[in-house]
């Protein structure tokens, strides 16, 4: 078993890296990394995310019913500490931040309790961030 949890590296499409940049780097205030003319890193709260440039992206993306929420398939984001997923929700009403799922308590009263939102990132890209007050039910069934 590992000591120490690796990070993670995650590359998706957007089409305007400008809008990665000012959604990144300004909404969710991670720094910048390497970059080129058609990709850029962030530092997504200890892990490494890649916008690569892209002319075209997938429209439509599937969802599917999660607690009586329809929830994009296609997403990604983190699990907070219970403090900070409220800072940044916060941050994310007052900067009048797209959500997808408005900030809520899922499963409430059962295994798996959470906090969650979900917002729009760059592109048609879609990311959640949740928190749970008890971490041994990450993965409660």
């Amino acid at each position: 078993m590992l000591k120490v949890r690796p990070s993670f590296h995650l590359a998706f499409p957007v089409p305007c890296l400008e809008e990665a940049r000012e959604f990144f780097g300004g909404t969710l205030q991670c720094p910048e990394g390497r970059s080129a003319p058609k990709w850029v890193d962030f530092d997504f709260f200890g892990h490494q995310l890649s916008a690569h440039l892209v002319n075209t992206e997938e429209e439509g993306a599937a969802a599917n019913t999660v607690d009586g929420d329809r929830v994009p398939t296609r997403h990604f984001g983190l699990i907070l500490p219970w403090d900070d997923w409220v800072s940044l929700r916060s941050r994310l009403e007052k900067d009048e931040a797209i959500f997808v799922i408005k900030p809520k308590i899922r499963f409430r009263g059962k295994p798996g309790e959470q906090a969650t939102m979900f917002i729009r990132g760059p592109g048609t890209n879609v990311l959640e961030f949740k928190s749970f007050r008890d971490l041994t039910q990450v993965f409660a069934q």
